[in-house]
Formats: structure tokens, sequence, C-alpha cells
């Protein structure tokens, strides 16, 4: 029993993980896509 008990918590560890990578890179994503807009935007204002 208590077997499968683990392997049930590492395989929802492993999704969690996942998820979680899936997340970060989403926040980083919009975070690079801000900067650039950001960037054009001064530019444009200097300009």
């Amino acid at each position: 029993m208590s077997e499968k008990r683990n392997a049930k918590r590492s395989a929802y560890q492993k999704k969690q993980e996942q998820e979680g990578k899936k997340v970060i890179y989403w926040i980083l994503g919009v975070l690079i896509v801000l900067t650039i807009i950001y960037l054009i935007w001064t530019f444009s204002i200097m300009s």
C-alpha cells in the first residue's frame, strides 16, 4: 500500500514541477516582452 502511495506522490511531484516550470517560463516571457515594449516606447518618446 505504501509503495502505491509513494508512486502517486512522486508522479504528483513530477507533474507539479513541470507545471511550475511552465509558469516560470510564461512569467519570464511576459517580462521580456514588456521590457521590449517599454524600450520601444522610451526611444519613440526621446526621438
